[in-house]
């Protein structure tokens, strides 16, 4: 993948996105698209997420974020860019869940 080609973005999605399996669907969504990164919830009921790969690919997650899941209620989407130290370390890594934060 080129570098010009790979966008990283922080997310943080607010809304009825906790305890309706809005993590888990993320990683299957991620790994369908062929984006690594990370996903985890907050205390304060929002899910965030670290998400790198092909623009194209992380533009489709963003954009099925906004959905998630059927029992998902989605408000808000707000997309960050993502510095590259939070990046480096996740190329190779895949995506996983985290622990909550």
């Amino acid at each position: 993948m080129n570098r010009h080609d790979t966008k990283a973005v922080r997310v943080h999605i607010f809304g009825r996105v906790q305890g309706v399996w809005y993590r888990g669907w993320t990683v299957d969504t991620a790994l369908e698209l062929g984006v690594e990164g990370w996903v985890r919830n907050r205390r304060d009921s929002s899910v965030e997420g670290l998400f790198v790969g092909p623009a194209v690919a992380v533009d489709a997650l963003i954009e099925a974020c906004r959905q998630g899941p059927r029992a998902a209620i989605v408000m808000d989407v707000e997309v960050l860019p993502a510095s590259d130290e939070e990046t480096g370390a996740l190329v190779g890594q895949g995506f996983r869940q985290t622990a909550t934060v």
